[in-house]
């Protein structure tokens, strides 16, 4: 993984690129992603209980796609692809704790990010960006090399370490490296305040902004007096699932305080703004609010509903409004496309594309297929057109869906289409790059995620 002296090219490109005029302002980017929300759990993708409004208004005002997918099927190898454009069978973290040589881990069997990684932020910085991240990190804690200012980031707030992403009235938060002291305020008013100050101060300069936002994420609490809050206090839900759809609606407004703001500022038409969450829903979720409809499987799954994620993406004037895309991407793809924003070219060594085609309303050729793999009991899972492979253990039967007709996943088609499995197998195969952390097992067996 040796991707560091990457930088170097980029740096080139960015000095040698014509793609902009000297006069042309590189785009703003916003990248907000939820932490935990399922693919239904957006009033746009279907939802017939949870509140998005400004989710909902971005796809009226943008395009919305069906077929995007998350990185991982939890947090932290999600932010992982994110950061590095590379795929679970390549990236170093692939899960939130190591499965395997714990002793030879970072900190308490965490893996982080290495100086030779190379992320999007660092290549923005590179093409000119002032780069912001405000949420929860979990690729590096302080005094290590993955740590964000280490990764790339002018500016982070918030959480480093995931355990401590899981309390709400923390006493104190991470901000440019130092602890700031928080009152066991809830943390996310204060993500939302330095949201908008971010803009704010580098309203004049292209600026990416990461806003890995820890709701809808248990522990589900949110203030009693937050009107998000009061929105639900009537439903026939239990406590928890009234939390949980308050902190998704709570998020959705945040980002419709960003919306208004970017049109307060009048870079509104230069500031491209994608919405997302980072991998599928809880399972208590799934009975009262659907959270992951029309599919099976939840977080922790390579099944649809643990890795397709809900997805809209705004930009007057250049994304098509109200459209409806099916191109088949992924976070992966966020960082190519970061740099074909930005008018330099991307690493080579990436495994996403650029999807700006698609957003600015032309025709693309997408990816010949997308792979995951996750430790927990061996999970790999290729989408290749209509077709999703998906097995656990390197040597179990590949199950075969055609997720045009069965989106659910309940019919395995395997025995009609051999050729199509071995294909699939064989990509399962070549993508897969051994970890020493997180070894595939050959068989079915059952692991216990512990992060």
């Amino acid at each position: 993984m040796l991707y560091r002296n990457t930088l170097a090219l980029v740096s080139f490109f960015v000095i040698a690129s014509a793609t902009f005029a000297a006069d042309t302002r590189q785009p703003n980017i916003i990248y907000v992603m939820l932490d935990d929300a399922g693919y239904n759990d957006f009033g746009a993708m279907g939802s017939q209980h949870v509140q998005t409004p400004v989710f909902d208004r971005m796809a009226a005002e943008g395009m919305r796609f069906t077929d995007h997918y998350s990185g991982s099927a939890v947090c932290a190898p999600t932010r992982c692809v994110l950061m590095t454009g590379l795929h679970t069978g390549h990236c170093r973290r692939r899960d939130n704790q190591a499965k395997a040589n714990r002793n030879k881990t970072d900190d308490n069997g965490l893996v982080f990010l290495k100086d030779e990684d190379l992320t999007v932020a660092e290549v923005m910085q590179t093409a000119g960006y002032v780069t912001g991240g405000i949420g929860k990190w979990g690729l590096g804690n302080p005094g290590h090399a993955g740590s964000p200012d280490k990764q790339g980031f002018d500016h982070f707030l918030g959480y480093l370490d995931q355990m401590h992403a899981h309390t709400y009235y923390t006493d104190w938060l991470w901000n440019d490296g130092q602890r700031m002291e928080t009152g066991k305020r809830y943390s996310h008013y204060f993500f939302e305040e330095d949201t908008l100050r971010f803009i704010r101060e580098n309203k004049s300069k292209p600026f990416f902004l990461y806003l890995p936002y820890t709701l809808p994420h248990g522990k589900y609490e949110i203030p009693a007096d937050d009107p998000a809050s009061q929105i639900y206090q009537d439903k026939p839900w239990p406590q928890q699932v009234k939390n949980y759809a308050a902190m998704i609606t709570r998020a959705d407004m945040t980002v419709g305080k960003i919306l208004d703001l970017l049109k307060e500022l009048d870079i509104d038409d230069n500031t491209i703004v994608f919405y997302t969450s980072d991998n599928g829903p809880n399972a208590p979720f799934v009975k009262h609010l659907n959270s992951n409809a029309p599919f099976t499987g939840t977080k922790r799954s390579l099944k649809e509903g643990g890795i397709r994620a809900a997805m809209a993406v705004r930009w007057p004037g250049v994304v098509p409004a109200g459209e409806t895309s099916d191109l088949v991407w992924g976070m992966r793809d966020l960082f190519p496309t970061a740099c074909d924003l930005a008018g330099i070219d991307a690493p080579a060594h990436l495994d996403g594309i650029s999807v700006l085609p698609t957003l600015k309303g032309e025709s693309q050729t997408g990816h010949p297929h997308l792979y995951w793999e996750f430790p927990v009991r061996s999970q790999q899972a290729v989408r290749m057109g209509k077709w999703k492979g998906y097995r656990e253990g390197t040597g179990s039967p590949l199950q075969l869906f055609d997720l045009t007709n069965d989106p659910a996943e309940k019919n395995n088609l395997a025995g009609k289409h051999p050729q199509i499995v071995q294909q699939m197998e064989t990509i399962m195969t070549d993508s897969h790059v051994p970890s020493e952390f997180w070894p595939l097992d050959s068989g079915n067996k059952k692991g216990k995620m512990k992060r």
